[in-house]
């Protein structure tokens, strides 16, 4: 492969790419390098209304778009997006699984014990990142297998590798993520096509909506005891910003890792190397 050829593995004109959670900080940013790369993007989210930053960058980067509301919890909803999606573009060659989170009622503190985690929270948390994940993987995986070839990419977290403390469902629910990232990979190669790949990053620390409760102090502002622990055991000495999953995203979606599948890829800033000594 020469240099031009190499390029030219990271042109994404014509392709179709889906992203579930798609309003979303990260999944946003995601959305809008696939359309600077030449990709159609179709935004799925449960709040389509969030989306309207990443309509306006889409617009401003002339890529055909869809923002579509979709439950990734109800088939029958990711249904309804997708068969919009086809009806559109006739075929998907990329689904981000970015749909998923934690929530405070997940998450043991000096008010509420892991013993007294209610079943709500904890089975909300499971549902939304791991059925979150395998319903859309079922709905476009069929589309796939079908045409023979696709990239699917799911989002897990760096808790699946390393479980953090305070939040038991969100690291379990991660970790089935990652294990059915490497079941879908093999299933699909071997039952359809080896041009079906199944991968999925793991984000380290990133300062989002969803673990800034964590991270920052709501009255002074300043980062708590478990932010600043994060920190120091991150040899990188920050928190993770949108882009730097971008180069990751973009490879395990290119040609240029056409023998890669089945792999949970850490951009974590060395936070899973460091072991504390």
């Amino acid at each position: 492969m020469d240099r031009k050829e190499f390029l030219q593995s990271f042109d994404f004109t014509g392709r179709t790419a889906v992203v579930t959670g798609g309003a979303g900080v990260l999944c946003g940013e995601i959305s809008c390098m696939l359309a600077a790369l030449g990709a159609r993007v179709a935004i799925l989210d449960l709040m389509p209304e969030r989306a309207g930053k990443w309509r306006s960058r889409l617009e401003e980067l002339r890529c055909e778009h869809l923002v579509l509301p979709c439950d990734v919890l109800k088939r029958e909803s990711v249904d309804a997006a997708i068969t919009q999606v086809l009806a559109r573009w006739e075929s998907i060659d990329f689904l981000i699984n970015g749909a998923g989170g934690n929530k405070p009622g997940a998450t043991t503190s000096s008010d509420l014990s892991f013993f007294d985690l209610p079943d709500e929270a904890l089975r909300f948390v499971f549902d939304l990142n791991l059925l979150g994940t395998i319903i859309p993987s079922q709905v476009v995986g069929r589309h796939m297998a079908e045409q023979s070839r696709g990239v699917v990419l799911n989002i897990s977290s760096m808790n699946a590798l390393r479980p953090l403390t305070r939040i038991p469902a969100y690291s379990s629910a991660k970790a089935g993520v990652s294990n059915f990232t490497q079941w879908m990979a093999v299933h699909m190669a071997q039952n359809y096509s080896p041009e079906i790949r199944v991968n999925a990053i793991a984000p380290g620390f990133f300062m989002t909506a969803q673990n800034r409760f964590l991270l920052v102090d709501e009255k002074s502002g300043q980062l708590t005891e478990r932010g600043r622990s994060i920190i120091a055991h991150t040899p990188a000495g920050r928190f993770g910003v949108p882009q730097d999953l971008l180069g990751a995203v973009v490879w395990l979606l290119s040609p240029s890792s056409a023998f890669v599948t089945g792999t949970v890829l850490p951009v974590d800033g060395g936070f899973q190397a460091y072991s504390g000594v």
